[in-house]
């Protein structure tokens, strides 16, 4: 901060440039991510986009009964419970240093509001 309490608004700027490059890098490694769930030991297995997009569902013949076709439900279910919270610590991983920086102290800018 300046003399008076003022911040310097170019110092200001070039942080918020250089975290709004760091958002996008993370956000472009985010989209390129595939992560990988599986339910059953390995009977079921999704495979989820780091935007969230389901890219593949695999099921093995052996968790295929005709007469109990709700197991099978519940395994593409979790499988898919488990892909998704990989992705969401991903995005943790990814997005948490950067937007943590947001909250706080004046949004962590300096500035009340912000």
């Amino acid at each position: 901060m300046r003399p008076g309490g003022q911040p310097n608004l170019q110092q200001l700027m070039k942080q918020a440039q250089k975290m709004q490059q760091q958002m996008a890098d993370a956000q472009a490694e985010l989209a390129d991510a595939e992560l990988t769930g599986t339910a059953g030991g390995g009977l079921v297995t999704v495979t989820i986009k780091g935007t969230g997009e389901v890219s593949a569902v695999k099921i093995d013949p052996k968790a295929v009964d005709p007469d109990d076709v709700e197991t099978l439900e519940d395994l593409v279910l979790a499988a898919l419970h488990n892909a998704s919270e990989a992705v969401r610590e991903l995005t943790e991983q990814k997005m948490g240093p950067l937007t943590a920086g947001l909250g706080g102290m004046g949004g962590g800018l300096g500035l009340p509001g912000f």
